[in-house]
């Protein structure tokens, strides 16, 4: 690079311009592509991945959560709150119980599909 602002350059020409224009135009914003690495930053904890995988198929309180994962409530409770600000899980409550689930068929596609594609 000659200046300060400028790309780099490859030492080879481009032969396929029209194609690195397209690609270029359909980019998303790096505003969204921080929030798609930031979702995919919940998936990188063994503990949330334990918690949204009891989650699959039932909703289970914290108490449940945290005897099924043998953890404690407050570490169970800490990770749920990280989940919930992520929009990955709900909570519907029924008198003093609080009771979690995946937020929606969004998150169990994507533990699905990842569950899929490392059993491969």
């Amino acid at each position: 690079m000659t200046q300060e602002n400028q790309m780099p350059t490859c030492d080879f020409l481009c032969a396929h311009e029209e194609l690195v224009e397209r690609v270029r135009e359909q980019m998303p914003a790096d505003e969204t592509l921080i929030d798609l690495a930031e979702l995919y930053k919940m998936f990188g904890d063994s503990t949330r991945i334990k918690i949204l995988y009891v989650l699959f198929d039932s909703e289970l309180c914290v108490c449940d959560i945290a005897s099924l994962l043998g953890m404690t409530v407050s570490a169970i409770s800490h990770q749920l709150r990280i989940l919930r600000s992520a929009k990955l899980v709900d909570f519907r409550r029924e008198g003093k119980t609080v009771f979690y689930s995946l937020a929606d068929d969004h998150v169990r596609t994507i533990l699905g599909m990842g569950m899929e594609h490392i059993l491969e």
